[in-house]
């Protein structure tokens, strides 16, 4: 990229959409200054109109993400904008959407921006979809991978609708996360483009050899030839099709990453910190010694999976189900229970209540195990409420308990001492429900006994711009 040019950053959540505008600082090669950003709330959740897949089945309307991302955009200052000399994409792993190759947008010159708003497109069926069961899972074909399959991974979906709704698959010709769907669009792509991050996240894709688990998918029937092409995290996908809210024709758009591997690298700063992100769900990160590769064989029990980070190394991860989305749970109930008793209230009213109640309450003996989703080690353990006395049922102990439960249940699954092991020295928080959240940062303070910073909203936007500020892109090999 031109020396002294804008770097755009997105990235696609499973609750929000945030950009960010980035230039290296000028008196350090590795710094960065953040220009501008913004979120939107994408409010993209559907019903879910396949009986077979159950309430359990998650789905987003792809149109209001791709508003939110308009949005978005549309918020950031102009002469920014044209000064962009390269985009980078992040999003929520593991979900999955199909569209029709050359009918998946439609490109429209607005007052103010050309924009691209879907066409041919599903709905994306998100991460935390819960259609495929346990006993569904165990009929499918062993995967050819370290990691294991789980309901909410894009080719479990996909082996799902094969058998339920085959008629939607025909329908479409290409298949990405919604991250590649968007770069896809903005490149005008005959075929979309997937990292390995999000390879890895859909299941059946092979780390060492950088491919699909072919011969396998093929002999159970699979229709692959909805897989996306893979390419490195870090080269160019392609150029913008089009001016793009005063974003040039030609500019670079790197190969979307995933949002847990884009939000790492923009808070480790040292291979011995650890990183946290407590978003929609929570996921602790930390980097593994160049070399390392994980056992060839998944185990679906393991409760810590190894992930593709930048240049063939991996991270440590434990990945909850269970966040911020726990929060939004109990604060639904809440306001309907209060709607039950006749009373109206806002549900942003109740949250906040319910955050300065808890700071005001600094400890408490209730424990909430949080896991009202699962988890995809435990796809059947639910949430539990333990150590019940008539003085901690008030809103602060109940909150406080939560929050706590939210970290510790994480730590069950990574426990600080395999970080020690692992030389962690530092804690890096980051995330949307954490940066809004006191009392989860109280807890995260107190269950770490090392130095804990905090982040920003958004960084895993932020990190998706800086794979490209601070590496040479790589066009990808024809």
């Amino acid at each position: 990229m031109a020396a002294g040019s804008v770097t755009l950053g997105i990235d696609l959540g499973t609750t929000s959409v945030k950009a960010a505008l980035l230039e290296a600082a000028p008196d350090d090669p590795s710094g960065f200054v953040v220009l501008a950003s913004c979120a939107r709330a994408a409010r993209a959740e559907v019903e879910v109109e396949s009986a077979a897949a159950g309430p359990q089945g998650r789905e987003q309307d792809v149109r209001r993400i791709v508003q939110a991302l308009n949005e978005c955009l549309a918020a950031l200052p102009r002469e920014q904008l044209r000064r962009v000399g390269g985009v980078g994409v992040s999003g929520q792993m593991h979900g999955v959407l199909f569209w029709k190759a050359g009918q998946g947008c439609e490109w429209t010159e607005g007052d103010t921006a050309s924009v691209f708003e879907p066409r041919a497109v599903s709905h994306l069926v998100t991460w935390q979809d819960g259609r495929c069961s346990s006993s569904f899972l165990a009929s499918l074909p062993q995967p050819e991978s370290h990691l294991s399959v789980a309901t909410g991974f894009g080719c479990a979906t996909i082996f799902w609708l094969l058998k339920n709704s085959p008629e939607l698959l025909k329908s479409y010709d290409a298949a990405g996360t919604i991250q590649d769907y968007v770069v896809a669009m903005l490149c005008g792509l005959p075929r979309p483009l997937m990292s390995d991050q999000n390879a890895a996240s859909w299941g059946y894709f092979n780390t060492r050899s950088q491919s699909w688990n072919m011969e396998i998918l093929k002999a159970s029937g699979f229709p692959v030839h909805l897989l996306p092409d893979i390419a490195e995290p870090g080269t160019v996908a392609g150029r913008t099709s089009r001016v793009w809210f005063e974003i040039p024709k030609g500019t670079q758009v790197g190969v979307a990453l995933g949002d847990l591997q884009a939000s790492v690298y923009s808070c480790m700063a040292q291979r011995t910190d650890a990183v946290l992100n407590i978003s929609t769900s929570v996921q602790l990160a930390a980097s593994m010694p160049p070399g390392f590769q994980p056992a060839q064989t998944a185990d679906p029990s393991a409760p810590v999976a190894y992930f593709p980070y930048f240049h063939s190394t991996y991270l440590g991860v434990a990945a909850s189900l269970n966040g911020g989305n726990v929060l939004a749970t109990f604060v639904h109930m809440l306001v309907q229970w209060m709607a039950d008793l006749g009373l109206e209230v806002e549900e942003s009213t109740v949250y906040s209540r319910m955050i300065e109640a808890a700071a005001q309450q600094r400890d408490t003996c209730l424990t909430i195990t949080p896991t009202v989703l699962g988890e995809r080690h435990l796809p059947d353990q639910l949430a539990s409420v333990t150590r019940i006395s008539s003085s901690d049922l008030s809103l602060g102990h109940v909150t406080r308990a939560l929050c706590r439960g939210i970290v510790q249940n994480l730590l069950s699954m990574l426990p600080f001492q395999q970080l020690a092991e692992w030389g962690v020295q530092r804690v890096m928080g980051s995330g949307s429900a954490l940066s809004r959240n006191e009392v989860l940062k109280q807890e995260v303070q107190r269950a770490f006994p090392l130095p804990v910073s905090f982040g920003q909203d958004v960084d895993a936007a932020v990190g998706a711009a800086l794979v490209l500020l601070r590496r040479p892109m790589k066009q990808k090999e024809p």
